[in-house]
């Protein structure tokens, strides 16, 4: 306010033509009855502006970032606006997520914005308190499919929150693949080290990696492996890469369709991984199918216990899962063993910030 003071013009009526003493009482008092008068004006301005313009314009969203009509604009956000908001070159990088594996989804993405990928992510949120945490730090980036399921269970392996969570998966990236885009599907206990779309050599229709923790040569074949004791594969559902090809959604509603099959029960407790490779088996046929190098993309029952192997291989990891392990945090104490667990020191390095 002291500029509008220096300013006032030298004949302006509110000038003092006998000036005094600035050590004079009466000197400070009348700087501070313009003062009031300026700060009254402004306010009254500024209230005239907001009354006027802003139902014209809307409410900027900084203002109330988290009034109820913000929160109805994520509730109604579609699957399809939002693979079309964040796909890069067609291509779209999918996780689903519920809030307790928000730690997980930060670790995941700082990983994956050392190499430069994060903005073409989609979170598909399970529950609302994902979707609107999400928006809130990185607006665009989540969407929820509608129902979503029990938040509660959700995140229990072996639960039927579980099953009911993961099964919902192929749907997903089938509806992605009917949109037209290529669709990358990460668990978010994984960890990138580099740069995997460098492996995805050639156009097939499907790319998977191996769950066995046994020692492949480095020079292993890239088709589909035999079947196992349970007469099927163990081909993990945690990463896969889809081109939006006949043979990718006939996988996926293969997928469904086996879900569907084997639903979950107290007896037979279920999860989506069977049902993924009893869908690549059915298909082999007709689907052109590509198992990843493994050296790249080890699971977790080898890289996190094969040391010797570990050293071997060094510089060729490139997504390292941390599966093998239950539990919140056992998965944490592990990835921090092994220097994985970038939230501590490298949040700001998230599109997410910190949480």
């Amino acid at each position: 306010m002291s500029q509008f003071l220096h300013q006032r013009p030298l004949h302006s009526p509110l000038s003092d033509p006998y000036p005094v003493s600035p050590r004079n009482s009466i000197s400070f008092q009348r700087p501070m009855s313009l003062l009031n008068r300026t700060t009254l004006l402004v306010l009254l301005t500024l209230l005239v502006l907001l009354g006027v313009i802003l139902p014209w314009i809307g409410t900027p969203q900084f203002m109330f970032p988290k009034t109820t009509s913000s929160l109805a604009k994520w509730r109604d956000y579609t699957l399809s606006q939002a693979v079309s908001f964040v796909a890069k070159n067609g291509t779209v990088i999918v996780c689903a997520v519920s809030q307790p594996y928000l730690p997980f989804l930060q670790n995941w993405l700082i990983s994956i914005s050392k190499q430069k990928h994060q903005d073409k992510v989609l979170v598909i949120a399970e529950d609302y308190a994902t979707l609107y945490k999400v928006n809130e730090k990185w607006p665009g980036h989540a969407v929820l499919v509608p129902p979503a399921p029990d938040s509660q269970t959700a995140h229990k392996f072996g639960s039927q929150g579980f099953f009911n969570f993961t099964s919902r998966r192929p749907r997903h990236l089938l509806h992605i693949l009917e949109l037209g885009y290529n669709v990358m599907y990460n668990d978010v206990d994984m960890v990138w080290l580099g740069d995997p779309f460098r492996y995805l050599k050639g156009n097939h229709d499907v790319y998977f990696t191996d769950d066995m923790a046994a020692v492949k040569p480095l020079n292993h074949s890239h088709d589909l492996p035999p079947p196992g004791k349970k007469g099927r594969t163990y081909i993990c559902s945690c990463m896969i890469f889809m081109r939006p090809t006949d043979g990718a959604k006939l996988v996926m509603k293969k997928w469904i369709e086996e879900l569907q099959a084997q639903p979950w029960s107290k007896a037979k407790k279920a999860n989506d991984q069977p049902a993924f490779n009893w869908a690549l088996n059915r298909t082999a046929g007709q689907v052109d199918l590509y198992l990843l190098p493994q050296a790249a993309f080890p699971t977790g029952g080898l890289y996190f216990k094969n040391q010797t192997w570990v050293q071997e291989t060094k510089g060729m990891h490139v997504i390292i899962h941390n599966n093998y392990i239950t539990g919140f945090d056992k998965k944490i104490k592990r990835f921090r063993d092994f220097s994985l667990w970038l939230v501590d020191d490298h949040a700001l390095e998230s599109p997410l910030g910190r949480l």
